[in-house]
């Protein structure tokens, strides 16, 4: 059972409050949720909680979601800076976590130079070419004209039928999805480019983890020596489902 936790907020670079839950002690990892992710997700919490009898976990909130704050207009480089803030709020450095966009989030963090030590990523959504239909290329201005209508919800749906290759008819059930293949080739990719980065299936996994699978895994990898603090010689670790 996961247990409450004091919430706490920081100001990031551009003024915005990011809400987040700090649970555990020793070397700390940072949570990074995907699109639709929030720091108090049952199965995130419960991570989070799996984690902390070794690590400080620091689980929270991206701009836009939960009890953070959100500053128009909305731009990749401040969520970096986001993240950049909660590792300098635990040190300087840490191991991170992330989960579909958060993955693709953490990585670019890195490329810039934020002191990631470990990297772990899930289910990325990169679309390999050849791997599945292209992306819309005018996606990009459909969603912010629907999130600047404030058809949420219609923004939502676009994104999950358009971007991640879900049927109109089974949106609230991913596992249905053809999308599975997409992420997959996406997961094998970034780990052959990474340097000191490895691919690995989870047998009888989903899209939606157990955490009592994932947690020992992570634990492991997180557990293990840095080498370094920056992307060119840090160590990266893909996963993937295997339904």
């Amino acid at each position: 059972m996961t247990r409450d936790l004091p919430m706490n907020v920081f100001r990031s670079r551009d003024g915005t409050g990011i809400a987040f839950d700090r649970l555990g002690g020793s070397l700390p990892i940072v949570l990074v949720g995907g699109p639709f992710g929030y720091r108090t997700f049952p199965e995130l919490r419960q991570l989070a909680e799996y984690l902390a009898a070794r690590f400080t976990v620091v689980n929270y909130d991206r701009r836009g979601r939960g009890d953070s704050g959100d500053t128009a207009p909305y731009a990749v480089e401040r969520e970096i800076e986001d993240l950049e803030a909660v590792i300098d709020a635990v040190g300087g450095a840490a191991r991170v976590g992330g989960w579909s966009s958060g993955g693709l989030l953490a990585l670019r963090a890195a490329a810039a130079g934020v002191r990631i030590e470990r990297l772990a990523v899930y289910d990325p959504p990169f679309i390999v070419e050849g791997s599945g239909h292209p992306v819309p290329a005018d996606l990009a201005a459909q969603l912010h004209e629907l999130t600047s209508a404030g058809r949420r919800s219609a923004a939502v749906r676009l994104f999950m039928t358009k971007a991640m290759g879900v049927p109109p008819l089974v949106v609230g059930f991913m596992r249905c999805s053809p999308s599975w293949s997409r992420f997959r080739e996406a997961a094998r990719a970034i780990a052959d480019v990474l340097p000191d980065a490895r691919h690995r299936v989870l047998a009888r996994q989903s899209r939606n983890v157990s955490m009592p699978v994932l947690a020992p895994v992570l634990e492991e990898f997180f557990g293990r020596p840095a080498q370094a603090r920056r992307l060119p010689s840090s160590s990266a670790w893909a996963a993937t489902p295997a339904a």
